[in-house]
């Protein structure tokens, strides 16, 4: 795994720690490494649910970022 270390002048938007914070999540579980399953919904192709997940997992992490504000 890749560390990264920002550095700047000024804070950061919380959008910004949000996605940093989603992007690790993501890569610790693995999310995306394993073939979806074909026919997995409806109407749905695995990149729409993988890009759903992705969105839900993203605003968890923007409302747990407020909350720690």
């Amino acid at each position: 795994m890749e560390d990264r270390v920002f550095m700047s002048g000024g804070a950061r938007r919380p959008e910004d720690i949000a996605l940093d914070l989603m992007r690790y999540i993501a890569d610790a579980a693995g999310y995306g490494r394993t073939p979806a399953a074909a026919g997995t919904g409806p109407g749905t192709s695995a990149e729409e649910q993988h890009a759903e997940k992705l969105l839900q997992l993203y605003r968890r992490c923007v409302a747990a970022v407020q909350l720690g504000a």
